[in-house]
Order: C-alpha cells, then sequence, then structure tokens
C-alpha cells in the first residue's frame, strides 16, 4: 500500500454548472455573501472561484443546459451543506434573494452506531435548482 502524503486532505471547490451566469453570481456572491475570487472565459465559458468563507470554494461555470436534475443517478452530488450557526436565518436569507424551500429548519435526531447526530438543518434550491442544506450541529 502506498505511504499517504503528510497533510490530510482537505475541500477546495465544488464545481457547479448554471445556465444564468449572472443570475448565479449574484445569488452567490450579493445574496449569500459569499466572496468573489476570479472570473475568466467569456460567454459560455465564463467561470468564476467563489470563496464560501472558509477558503472552500465553488467554482461555478456558465454554459449549463436547464433540465431536470436528477438525485438518484449514481456518481451525482445530491447536495452543497454549509456549516453555520444559525440554519434558520440562513435559510430565510436565502429565500430573500431568491432560493426557494425544499425543507423548512427543523431539528433532527439522527441514531449513529456511535452518539446520536443531534443537528438542525434546513434545504433550499438555488437559482439553477442545485440543493443547498444549511446545516448545524449541535454537540
Amino acid at each position: 500500500m502506498a505511504v499517504l502524503p503528510a497533510k490530510p486532505l482537505k475541500t477546495h471547490h465544488a464545481a457547479l454548472k448554471v445556465t444564468d451566469f449572472d443570475k448565479s453570481l449574484n445569488f452567490y456572491t450579493e445574496g449569500l455573501g459569499m466572496k468573489l475570487l476570479k472570473t475568466w472565459g467569456e460567454g459560455d465559458s465564463r467561470a468564476a472561484m467563489i470563496d464560501i468563507g472558509d477558503g472552500t470554494c465553488i467554482e461555478m461555470f456558465a454554459g449549463g443546459i436547464k433540465g431536470e436534475l436528477s438525485q438518484d443517478k449514481a456518481g451525482s452530488f445530491i447536495h452543497f451543506a454549509f456549516d453555520v450557526e444559525d440554519p434558520d436565518g440562513w435559510y430565510d436569507r436565502a429565500l430573500s434573494c431568491g432560493a426557494v424551500s425544499k425543507s423548512a429548519p427543523a431539528d433532527l435526531l439522527v441514531e449513529t452506531s456511535a452518539d446520536p447526530l443531534d443537528v438542525r438543518i434546513a434545504f433550499v434550491y438555488g437559482p439553477d435548482g442545485e440543493v443547498l442544506e444549511f446545516f448545524h450541529s449541535k454537540r
């Protein structure tokens, strides 16, 4: 077995393809307050790197084709979760800048193989139907 590098993995970015680049860019930066780091390309080749606030980024690409999203397709990501202190506040903020509710804030106790996972979560659909979760672990 290969020797693992000394530094552990950490998330750099998740990539998102969108149909309306300007609308989505505005939603994530102006609406949710994320920081635009870089943009490049033109037209359907436009792209942006957006810092969500902790160094993790969303890399957004133009040129998406409107269609039905499938969360059942193997290899598909189901949602993008943000670790927040106030899921209710972030849910309301997202709705105020154009998101659509998927699931209102709720408490959830998930029985696991170790200690139960005690969380408060809320879900919204972003501008292209992408599912965003606002997640807070109570422990």
